[in-house]
């Protein structure tokens, strides 16, 4: 017998046979709550996007196995706008800068976004079966809207964290942008829809994290469990 969804704490366990689901552990925020663990997770930052260290006068990514925020200046700090895993910080980094060049991702106005809005100059992600159009309309706009990518590329301010267990990446990813959807603030509505995120399971001790950073960052939690 397969079950093809059984939720546990918010989270799904997906295509799991039922003798695997009657032997597992399940977390109880009851009677387990004292056995959480907690660490601290340490941001790194604010960092250049690469190309714009000499303009914005910010240092160079590192290279390393982690998590990674794209932010915006805002107020007295920064703005959350996504977050991102990678065991490799300036490969991923660059794969985006290629998808955003290419029209595949979206592109904001950047004054908007340091006011907490979104305003979308380009939408990327195109459904599936409307790429061909998309393309087509990203070549006719192609040199306007890369002057928009160059503005907002020049705008991020990257923070990092590194975190060398891939589980613990994945988990504090969803844990971090699954607050941003579900905020009240304004600014919530800025960071993209449609994340393949992987939050913890049920079946895993959850961990108690304080966020580490000298730099205020708007949508980043003090303590995040994930």
């Amino acid at each position: 017998m397969v079950i093809l969804l059984l939720f546990f704490d918010d989270f799904f366990v997906s295509l799991l046979d039922e003798t695997t689901i009657i032997n597992m552990w399940s977390f109880n925020r009851l009677t387990d709550s004292s056995n959480i663990e907690k660490e601290d997770v340490i941001w790194n930052g604010p960092y250049s996007f690469p190309g714009f260290e000499e303009i914005n006068g910010l240092n160079a990514i590192p290279d390393v196995e982690g998590i990674y925020l794209f932010t915006f200046k805002y107020k007295d700090g920064f703005l959350l706008y996504g977050a991102g895993i990678t065991n490799s910080t300036k490969r991923r980094i660059s794969e985006h800068c290629r998808k955003y060049k290419t029209g595949n991702y979206t592109i904001l106005d950047v004054k908007s976004a340091e006011d907490g809005l979104r305003k979308e100059i380009w939408h990327g992600w195109p459904k599936k079966g409307e790429e061909r159009m998309h393309q087509q309309e990203f070549r006719k706009r192609k040199e306007t809207i890369l002057k928009s990518v160059e503005k907002q590329l020049c705008a991020f301010r990257v923070f990092i964290a590194e975190v060398t267990d891939k589980r613990k990446r994945a988990r504090i990813e969803a844990s971090i942008m699954h607050y941003i959807y579900n905020s009240k603030e304004h600014w919530s509505k800025l960071a993209d829809r449609g994340m393949h995120l992987q939050a913890r399971y049920n079946y895993e001790m959850p961990i108690e994290a304080k966020n580490i950073n000298s730099n205020k960052i708007f949508g980043l939690t003090e303590i995040l469990e994930f």
